[in-house]
């Protein structure tokens, strides 16, 4: 039997600053499935993430969450519930270690979470930076990987990455490639991802939705999205397009 969606959004319309920034979006994604967005800059991407996440109330339209219409929920509700999001640009705190930010996130809220659960988000993504290390002294990947291990020590059944693999190279792009696959697979975590490397998309996305300036203009299988005439008009033939991103 085919699970039904942990996680969806339905006809969801946003405006900022007297300006329509989305219309109409709908997706929905399964436990342990990859759903790929992609689109030029300024199609609305991240805007949806801010809907989807809680940092924003849409216009009109409903985001759902096992079931629950959580589209009243702000941001930390939800992510009690189980959705996770991760940011293009990894920030962490300054001024603290390595082991402080974790057990930061341990404490955050009731339950407190010990240790081992930080130990085992941290072996999930292969994270193995000594404890004393200063946060802001690690490289994009290792913030990437310590801010995943602060969300899934807390177990989410759904994450939201934008752009996971910006400011990284070819190699450590293949390691974040088995890390997702083990999030997806193996824990059947859904992964809702904004990303423009083709060569990620194209190993870990099982479908993939394309936004252009507020609007889904095409959803399905990668390669036949890449086909799309609309999706061809709209990147590929004109110099303006500036390709997909």
């Amino acid at each position: 039997m085919t699970p039904s969606p942990i996680f969806s959004c339905d006809r969801i319309a946003l405006d900022l600053g007297g300006r329509s920034i989305l219309r109409e979006i709908s997706l929905d994604v399964k436990p342990g499935e990859v759903m790929g967005i992609i689109g030029p800059n300024g199609a609305g991407k991240t805007s949806l993430f801010e809907v989807l996440s809680g940092r924003i109330s849409p216009k009109s339209g409903t985001v759902t969450y096992d079931g629950r219409d959580v589209t009243g929920l702000p941001l930390h509700q939800r992510a009690r519930l189980g959705i996770g999001r991760t940011y293009q640009t990894p920030i962490v705190p300054e001024d603290m270690t390595v082991a402080q930010v974790l057990k930061a996130a341990r404490q955050a809220y009731r339950p407190y979470l010990t240790p081992d659960d930080a130990e085992w988000g941290a072996g999930l993504v292969g994270f193995r930076t000594p404890g004393g290390t200063m946060a802001d002294r690690l490289d994009t990947l290792n913030r990437r990987k310590l801010l995943m291990t602060c969300l899934l020590m807390r177990r989410p059944s759904v994450l939201l990455m934008d752009e996971p693999a910006a400011g990284l190279i070819n190699s450590e792009i293949d390691e974040l490639d088995d890390i997702m696959r083990v999030l997806a697979k193996e824990l059947n975590i859904a992964i809702v991802l904004i990303e423009h490397r083709m060569e990620l998309l194209d190993t870990i996305a099982d479908r993939v939705l394309v936004m252009d300036a507020g609007e889904t203009i095409a959803e399905g299988l990668l390669s036949e999205i890449l086909e799309n005439p609309r999706v061809k008009a709209a990147y590929f033939e004109t110099e303006a397009g500036g390709g997909l991103h």
